[in-house]
């Protein structure tokens, strides 16, 4: 018999997983100028190890994704919890920028990837009810990444040098994921599933992960999550340096970030549960409107007051809306593949944010402006919502027979 109390401490588990591998991810900007002023080498090219990571969790997300389908979440989870506090510390030690690169860029992106989809996969097979709100709440855990793991970061390099300091944080990564990762455990509706179709002599057809990849829905889902994602990617990376560019000082500016986090934890839980009570699909396409506009807004803001009430908005709005791909995915497509999906959804949307430092740059440098990049991104959010108003559901009875609810 299930234990209905358990599924909640996988939410627990994938918010806490999420929270620090993030946050060890995002260390890097606290670190930037530390190590290239440590080095000599350029900070375009130590930044540039963060473009890598975010290449490579597009690359590598699908293959884990398919990996937790076959061989479920925990070695999987547990894996990249090991690679991840391994590659922050070879990273420590790197000699050359290049392997910085390599070892900040494609293997701490790498690992990251092996975090996501596959706890993503794993909550929503958990859960028949609140299933968007416990997605919600593992995204809220990602989110909190800058405000927990941040400030331990700013707190290490101020007391020792950036390699120590990684070291360090190698280390805290290493004793909260690997434990952690133990706790994770294959959703108990595939072992129903299976035994289902065991004692059936004669099952029915079931789509077939080519079909499934293969698929409208699949693509649609694609081309929305990059399209969203690249609608807030540039004004993520460059509203800090916009609002500069404006007069705003820079310890002011960079806390238009703080409220747009904090914004966005509130959207993910208000996200989530909206979801619960009017559908995945419906809430979704009228976030990536809403987005479309929050992003917009920007490009009419001068002053640090419009500023943060431009960024709890659309924090509020963008981090509600990314949870719910993973619920539409679980509501249309067998469990079995849950991770291969939902890691193809993190692919695209890894792609998309990969877009917004180059784009952002390359039309402040050729304009002296950030206004087209928020148009540019009212345009793209345009597009991830009229792509959404096309997700076609399956027919009932094409994803495989899911077993009872459980009750909380």
């Amino acid at each position: 018999m299930t234990n209905s109390r358990y599924r909640w401490v996988i939410v627990a588990a994938g918010g806490l997983l999420g929270c620090v591998a993030i946050g060890g991810m995002f260390s890097l900007p606290v670190f930037l100028q530390p190590i290239a002023r440590d080095t000599g080498w350029s900070v375009t090219g130590v930044s540039g190890a963060m473009t890598i990571a975010f290449l490579a969790m597009a690359c590598t997300s699908m293959i884990w994704g398919t990996l937790s389908d076959r061989f479920g979440p925990l070695p999987v989870v547990l894996t990249g919890s090991i690679v991840l506090a391994t590659s922050l510390a070879l990273a420590s030690r790197a000699p050359s920028l290049l392997a910085f690169q390599i070892m900040f860029g494609l293997m701490v992106g790498g690992s990251i990837s092996a975090i996501f989809a596959p706890m993503m996969a794993c909550v929503t097979g958990w859960f028949d009810t609140h299933r968007s709100l416990a997605v919600s709440l593992v995204s809220a855990g990602m989110g909190m990444a800058p405000m927990i793991m941040s400030p331990v970061a700013a707190w290490l390099i101020s007391n020792h040098d950036w390699r120590t300091s990684m070291q360090v944080m190698a280390v805290v990564v290493a004793a909260i994921m690997i434990p952690v990762s133990l706790l994770v455990r294959r959703p108990p509706a595939l072992e129903a599933v299976s035994a289902a179709a065991s004692d059936d002599a004669a099952p029915e057809p079931e789509m077939s992960l080519a079909q499934a990849l293969r698929s409208p829905q699949f693509i649609i889902l694609l081309a929305t999550s990059f399209f969203c994602c690249a609608t807030h990617s540039g004004p993520i990376i460059h509203t800090v340096s916009y609002a500069v560019s404006c007069g705003i000082p820079m310890i002011a500016a960079v806390t238009i970030y703080s409220v747009e986090g904090l914004a966005g934890l509130g959207g993910r839980i208000a996200f989530g549960l909206l979801g619960d009570r009017f559908g995945a699909k419906r809430v979704l396409v009228a976030g990536l409107l809403a987005q479309a506009f929050g992003a917009l807004g920007y490009a009419f803001v001068h002053e640090l007051a419009a500023f943060y009430a431009v960024a709890a908005v659309f924090g509020f709005i963008y981090a509600g809306t990314m949870p719910l791909y993973s619920v539409l995915v679980r509501e249309n497509f067998p469990l079995r593949m849950m991770g291969t999906v939902i890691g193809g959804t993190a692919m695209a949307g890894s792609l998309g944010m990969a877009t917004g430092p180059v784009a952002g740059g390359l039309i402040y440098d050729t304009f002296a402006s950030y206004a087209w990049l928020y148009i540019g991104s009212w345009a793209f959010g345009l597009g991830a919502f009229l792509i959404a108003l096309t997700f076609p559901p399956f027919a009932k009875g094409r994803a495989e027979t899911q077993p009872a609810p459980v009750a909380a």
